[in-house]
């Protein structure tokens, strides 16, 4: 009987009126928090979600995904969108998109309405912090990138190879002291993989290390370049395409040119703004067509999760 439930039986259960359970269900406002979590225990309890004959009835599509973001203005991540798109649309997919912000407690709540909305299956831009316990119920129908996670499909960036290709090629170029700006070690790949690729290329071939990990923020880049510019710097490698941005553009207010920049990006507006800067391409537009890919084949049931890592090239 459960199974049968009504939207104006989750009304009634809820206390509110049928609107407000729609709204929960479409994830609009116009609903106090309050309200919308004791709707959602209704249903949970009651194991319901809305049929799929119900949303097609409604003129919607039949088959629809979802891609969480960390930052709608994040440079990369649009990238790696951009090849996604056309192959959901292809494949007759609708995609919605939505935006995590880094927060855990976000993610959770954008998974939980789109499972009970039966959403086809999900990309997540993964972050740290994104336990294997709360992607359980979509092990077979979501793609983790820039994040992996045993028994998940993956699409992760080569970081540390990332790194050794800058490194090698400043050090190919004669530099012998390259200084870092990268992200805290909270931040696993971007953070953490970056920098220790750093540390071990510096261990390996006898340069002194001198690093800062102020965070992903142009203005941190800004901000704290000057931490890691000794008089013997000759070139500064930074983890993200962000934080050179911040990078150059302190450098060129102090009127600093013998310096050169080498980052992980390769974004557009990196390589129109700073040609000069050297850049290699973590493939991100690569990364969103193998997210895309993998997902429909698992929705598909033509293929079982697995990881895939992304080569870095240097531009």
């Amino acid at each position: 009987m459960q199974s049968r439930l009504t939207i104006k039986d989750i009304a009634r259960l809820s206390g509110v009126g049928k609107s407000t359970v729609s709204r929960v269900l479409n994830n609009e406002s116009g609903v106090s928090e309050k309200t919308r979590e004791r709707v959602e225990a209704v249903m949970i309890e009651h194991g319901f979600s809305p049929s799929r004959s119900a949303r097609a009835m409604r003129g919607q599509s039949d088959k629809v995904v979802a891609i969480i973001v960390t930052r709608l203005d994040s440079l990369s991540e649009n990238l790696a969108v951009q090849t996604m798109l056309p192959a959901f649309y292809a494949q007759g997919y609708d995609p919605i998109m939505m935006e995590s912000q880094f927060s855990v407690p976000k993610v959770q709540e954008h998974l939980g309405m789109l499972r009970r909305r039966n959403i086809d299956g999900v990309v997540l831009f993964g972050f740290t912090g994104i336990s294997e316990a709360m992607l359980t119920p979509w092990r077979n129908s979501l793609v983790l990138l820039a994040r992996d996670a045993s028994g998940f499909s993956s699409v992760c960036y080569d970081d540390e190879g990332a790194i050794t290709l800058l490194m090698q090629k400043l050090f190919d170029q004669g530099h012998r002291q390259i200084s870092y700006l990268g992200v805290p070690h909270s931040d696993i790949t971007t953070g953490q993989r970056r920098h220790q690729a750093y540390l071990a290329f510096c261990q390996q071939h006898k340069l002194h290390p001198v690093a800062s990990l102020p965070g992903l923020a142009m203005k941190q880049g800004y901000d704290r370049v000057a931490d890691v510019l000794t008089a013997e710097t000759t070139a500064l490698v930074c983890a993200t395409d962000t934080l050179a941005l911040g990078a150059s553009k302190y450098l060129q207010e102090q009127r600093i040119g013998n310096i050169q920049l080498a980052s992980i990006g390769s974004t557009p507006l990196m390589r129109f703004l700073h040609p000069e800067i050297i850049s290699v391409d973590p493939g991100y537009a690569e990364a969103g067509s193998q997210a895309s890919q993998q997902l429909i084949a698992q929705i598909n049931g033509r293929s079982e999760p697995q990881q895939i890592v992304i080569p870095a090239t240097l531009s």
